[in-house]
């Protein structure tokens, strides 16, 4: 997936996201401030978040119920020095519990990543418009 799209269509981004991630951790890469965690927070609603999603900065990772009693983790990894600090706080545990991983900053702790990931990227366009593209 590679497409171009603009802020009232988060929803379907969202959506579509959803459908074509073939893993349940997705690694969100691009600058500071071009909708990240905009769109995480999108696709927690789509997935029936019971919370409102907002961002883990300090505490790098949060935790949200959906309506159908799964669980959803939100990490940012933004502020993180070594991946030691990700290693202790359990990030295997984590990855590895078959629920959804949404990881933004992932570059800062690539050595603790499984293989098994769907990395999206999004860069800002001169329009306004985000470009998103999805590698499996």
């Amino acid at each position: 997936m590679n497409k171009n799209y603009s802020l009232n269509e988060l929803t379907a981004i969202a959506e579509e996201i959803i459908a074509v991630a073939q893993h349940k951790i997705l690694l969100f890469y691009g600058e500071m401030g071009v909708g990240k965690t905009t769109l995480i927070k999108e696709i927690c609603n789509v997935l029936g978040a019971e919370d409102i999603a907002h961002s883990p900065t300090f505490s790098l990772v949060n935790e949200y119920k959906t309506d159908t009693n799964n669980t959803i983790y939100h990490f940012d990894f933004y502020r993180i020095e070594d991946e030691e600090e990700a290693y202790d706080m359990g990030i295997e545990d984590y990855l590895y519990s078959n629920h959804w991983c949404l990881i933004e900053w992932p570059e800062n702790v690539k050595n603790l990543l499984p293989l098994d990931v769907a990395s999206i990227s999004i860069s800002l366009l001169e329009d306004g418009q985000r470009n998103i593209s999805i590698k499996n």
